[in-house]
């Protein structure tokens, strides 16, 4: 969608593999490598705009619901994480009161890019009905159709 409306778009990862340097041992060593990797495309195109897309996890399987978790070290990004929480609530979670959330270093990405970035929490896979929804070619589409407005609705107001 984002490359059909004229964007430029480079994707990190589309698996859960890592991309980590060739030769780095160690489970610790790889992540980090990976971790670095990762930002390093994020920085590298200033005016860039960074959306880490996840699924939730929890002990509890009562939480539901698409957050966004964003860094004070970029102003932009709390703009960024409202805009997204807001267009999940208005196309497809309207009951979802979930508030944007202030990350610190934990979330290395989010916490160490130069341009806007936030972490898309899509949903729970610990909530049984949110992670069958999770699991839908068609609730998958009507995700990236609401993170595409929600980043949409920024980038027009910019």
């Amino acid at each position: 969608m984002l490359e059909l409306n004229g964007y430029t778009v480079e994707v990190t990862r589309d698996t859960d593999t890592s991309i980590h340097d060739k030769g780095i041992e160690g489970i610790a060593n790889q992540k980090s490598s990976d971790m670095d990797n990762r930002l390093e495309i994020f920085n590298k195109n200033k005016n860039a705009v960074c959306i880490s897309i996840h699924q939730n996890q929890f002990t509890d399987p009562v939480y539901s619901g698409a957050q966004m978790f964003y860094s004070a070290t970029d102003s932009r990004s709390e703009t960024l994480a409202k805009s997204l929480q807001d267009s999940f609530k208005e196309l497809i979670q309207p009951d979802n009161d979930r508030e944007i959330k202030l990350c610190g270093k934990e979330l290395f990405l989010c916490y160490f890019s130069e341009n806007p970035t936030v972490m898309v929490e899509c949903g729970f896979l610990s909530n049984p009905e949110e992670a069958a929804l999770l699991n839908t070619e068609e609730y998958q589409q009507k995700v990236a159709m609401t993170i595409f407005k929600g980043l949409t609705d920024y980038l027009n107001e910019q």
